[in-house]
């Protein structure tokens, strides 16, 4: 089986129910899609970082780190950054934070120190609905001095979020979509 269909499977497996729920968007679904019950295990961590790092590589090849909205993009931007130094081509992650800290530096982003300035940088997402939180991690990304080369997503909703974000000049890759999904 190859790693995207494995993934897939442990997705399909852990992560997806047929049920209906309200979104952080305030839309109803008939499906909901946990990504981090999949990435979280180690199977699955091993899985999301070699994939995500392949699209990045494949479609951002000048990309020098990797991170995105806290907490959907953590496990995935981790994953990334583990499996690019066991391949000899480090990316060191960064995490976006919903609100700046709360003490110290008031800073919006972890891990920035360890970033080239200006950095090149792709954001990774969970799951895109509305293009919202990605669209609020590439604003703060930018504001932080961060250019963003792309987006890549585990799972796309297929619910226009693909176009709110390209409308905003960035492009956006996913390893799977809703169609992929019983």
């Amino acid at each position: 089986m190859s790693e995207r269909n494995r993934l897939l499977e442990l997705l399909t497996e852990l992560a997806y129910e047929r049920r209906k729920v309200v979104l952080s968007s305030g839309k109803e679904s008939d499906f909901y899609i946990d990504t981090k019950q999949a990435s979280l295990t180690a199977e699955g961590h091993y899985l999301v970082g070699r994939l995500v790092l392949a699209e990045i590589r494949g479609h951002f090849a000048g990309a020098q780190a990797v991170g995105g909205m806290t907490l959907g993009a953590d496990p995935i931007a981790s994953a990334v950054s583990l499996t690019s130094w066991l391949q000899a081509s480090p990316l060191p992650a960064f995490y976006v934070r919903k609100e700046p800290k709360g003490h110290g530096t008031n800073q919006w982003i972890e891990g920035k120190k360890g970033l080239p300035s200006p950095a090149q940088v792709v954001v990774v997402e969970d799951v895109v609905t509305t293009g919202a939180s990605t669209l609020k991690a590439i604003e703060r990304c930018r504001s932080e001095g961060l250019h963003v080369l792309g987006v890549v997503a585990l799972v796309d909703r297929e619910e226009g979020g693909r176009e709110a974000v390209e409308k905003a000049g960035v492009e956006l890759r996913s390893l799977f979509r809703r169609s992929d999904f019983p």
